[in-house]
């Protein structure tokens, strides 16, 4: 039973967008790896941007400066 776990900040993904990288993270294992869809997990953690860091700075820091 494959499980992967996508970690993105929080900045508005739609459910759209995440149900787009659901099919596609298990689409991906069928194809590389010949995995059953029907018992791939994919669990999709969004993370507030002050919590993820990136060069020593949060990401919140980085935007607001540009980067």
């Amino acid at each position: 039973m494959p499980y992967v776990n996508i970690k993105i900040t929080r900045e508005g993904a739609t459910a759209e967008q995440k149900a787009a990288l659901i099919k596609g993270a298990t689409q991906l294992l069928v194809d590389v790896l010949g995995k059953n869809p029907n018992t791939t997990v994919v669990v999709i953690d969004e993370v507030d941007t002050d919590n993820w860091g990136i060069g020593g700075e949060p990401v919140t820091l980085r935007r607001q400066q540009g980067r």
